[in-house]
């Protein structure tokens, strides 16, 4: 056997992003890693009812795939991470993937999902943070895309305001809180929790998000049914064992 050579076979998939958020310092600024094919080991992963629970399953599972050397999949932007997923589905089960929408089955080729154009002359090379001004209020933020750490972060701390008034639905403010990074020049997390909270309006809100899906690298996973509504593609557990 060579020395260094995968003990299973591996693809380079390549990153929505093109790793222009990455400083270049991180290997993801390459825009590519290296994944191996999913084995018995991955499936016991996926089964790990303790991973379930926490809600830490895919990323374990992405973090048992990945080849390529130093790198902390939850430093991935959730595009870039919605890529991987799914180049692990592919790997793992074959391209031929069914879901179920308003009680009936549909099924997809995940090979043919492409990755969105997004507009790159926006981005600052190495930097995961971008520029807004509001267009009713004229207040300028900053704001970034939303890693795995995020996402890790965001869902504790909504099950944890869930428990206290268990009818809320704090999703939205809760991803803005952690997405904006500065208010009119001023990064404190109390500043921005505040203005979320308190004076941001709602047609603004809009408008932000709006932006934000111009620049958000991602693969697209908007898939049009027979019978002509779009939907988007879910991934979760079941996407990799419908079983679950």
């Amino acid at each position: 056997m060579e020395e260094n050579k995968p003990l299973f076979p591996t693809e380079v998939i390549e990153l929505p992003s093109k790793g222009l958020l990455y400083p270049e310092s991180n290997p993801l600024s390459s825009g590519k890693l290296e994944m191996k094919y999913m084995t018995a080991k991955e499936e016991d992963i996926l089964s790990n009812k303790s991973y379930i629970e926490k809600g830490t399953v895919l990323d374990k599972l992405l973090e048992s795939l990945v080849v390529t050397k130093e790198i902390n999949v939850n430093d991935l932007v959730i595009g870039d991470k919605n890529a991987l997923l799914i180049a692990a589905r592919v790997l793992g089960y074959g391209k031929d993937y069914t879901f179920t929408y308003d009680g009936k089955e549909h099924e997809v080729d995940l090979s043919t999902l492409e990755n969105k154009t997004f507009d790159e002359s926006l981005i600052t090379k190495g930097t995961n943070e971008f520029s807004y001004t509001l267009p009713s209020t004229g207040t300028e933020i900053t704001f970034k895309l939303l890693t795995g750490k995020d996402e890790l972060n965001i869902n504790k701390e909504i099950e944890g305001l869930k428990k206290i008034h268990k009818d809320s639905s704090p999703e939205l403010s809760t991803r803005l809180k952690y997405m904006i990074t500065s208010v009119a020049g001023d990064r404190e997390p109390k500043t921005i929790r505040s203005f979320v909270d308190n004076h941001l309006l709602a047609r603004d809100s809009r408008s932000l998000r709006e932006y934000i899906r111009k620049v958000q690298p991602d693969v697209d996973l908007n898939y049009t049914l027979d019978s002509g509504v779009e939907v988007t593609i879910p991934i979760n557990i079941s996407f990799f064992w419908p079983d679950f």
